[in-house]
């Protein structure tokens, strides 16, 4: 079975001084740890220069120095043609990304705003929610070079779909690691029940395994409300960029509204999907047929992915805890509502 690597979660305190000294940003005032964010840390920082935002990477698969600088020159381009892109300044030795006792950090601008979930949004910011991806997907496929592809944008994304028969033993060992769990707890009888009722459902949908993906392209890759700053209810910077790669465009489209526009109770907001997808469409140049398959894709993902019980028993890890009740209820929801989650997205 396949181990997740999780960064720790301990605190870690930046070298502040060595850090600001080599960007030339003046002397520390102040230094505050932002709280959201799973795979990195991120401090707020007020200099005699200015304030800026302090990333420190540390997920083990995103903190190549080299793949960092890569992707800060993705983000300058990006800015360059309008997207809410927010690129990091330079420090003294001509580079974005800095490595102090063998950490990565990188130090940015500080924007001003705040994080909206869909239920915050109108059904009209939705549809410019879903119209901004779609110029990011569009602008991404303008400013990074073909010869960083790693395959044609028209060509299937390589990976399987989730086998259900390895998902089937996820769920035995994380009923396992429930079962002994001591003290028992309201979570543990959450997640028994949801890896009961899911078992239930995979046995029912097997024979519903989507092939490999569609048409791919330059993805931001982690498009949630956490990664979008807005100001004044109008998008101001789209950060943490880590995860840009190619990938199946639509079945990001779709993974982000999962996120957006699911409810507590673990339902999707129909109507604000529906004006989502219809405007990502149009600024991405997607076809109906191409969102229908990405959200069969994703659908199926749901069902199989076990990420947060991952965290918990696994890692010890409760950062997740939290989004656990609605993403488990939503992949129960939308097997239920399938046909009526489907043409949200492409009537």
């Amino acid at each position: 079975m396949q181990h997740l690597r999780v960064p720790p979660a301990v605190p870690h305190a930046p070298p502040l001084g060595t850090l600001l000294s080599l960007y030339g940003a003046g002397t520390a005032l102040a230094c505050e740890p932002v709280d959201q964010g799973l795979l990195n840390r991120g401090y707020r920082v007020r200099t005699t220069r200015g304030r800026y935002f302090l990333k420190h990477h540390f997920d083990p698969d995103t903190a190549d120095p080299d793949a960092i600088e890569r992707r800060h020159l993705a983000t300058r381009r990006l800015a360059e043609v309008g997207v809410p892109a927010v690129p990091p300044l330079t420090h003294r030795e001509g580079r974005t990304v800095a490595v102090v006792g063998g950490h990565a950090y990188a130090l940015h601008p500080w924007i001003d705003g705040g994080h909206l979930h869909g239920g915050q949004l109108t059904r009209s910011e939705s549809a410019r929610l879903g119209a901004l991806l779609g110029a990011v997907h569009a602008c991404l496929e303008r400013v990074m070079p073909p010869k960083g592809r790693t395959r044609p944008a028209t060509s299937p994304h390589p990976v399987e779909s989730a086998d259900p028969a390895d998902t089937f033993d996820l769920i035995d060992d994380l009923l396992g690691h429930v079962h002994r769990h001591r003290p028992a707890d309201a979570f543990d009888d959450l997640a028994r029940h949801r890896l009961l009722e899911r078992r239930a459902l995979l046995e029912q949908h097997t024979h519903r395994r989507p092939p490999r993906g569609g048409p791919v392209g330059w993805v931001h890759g982690d498009f949630h409300p956490f990664n979008l700053l807005y100001r004044g209810g109008t998008p101001a910077a789209i950060v943490d960029w880590d995860r840009l790669g190619v990938q199946p465009r639509a079945e990001e489209a779709v993974r982000a509204a999962a996120i957006f526009f699911v409810r507590p109770a673990g339902m999707l907001d129909l109507p604000k999907a529906r004006a989502y997808a219809r405007a990502y469409r149009r600024a991405a140049r997607a076809t109906p047929s191409e969102l229908a398959a990405a959200v069969h894709r994703v659908w199926w993902e749901r069902l199989n992915d076990f990420w947060m019980l991952r965290w918990h028993y696994e890692r010890g890890d409760t950062r997740a805890d939290c989004q656990f009740p609605a993403a488990s209820a939503l992949a129960v929801w939308w097997t239920r509502e399938y046909d009526a989650v489907c043409d949200a997205f492409t009537g």
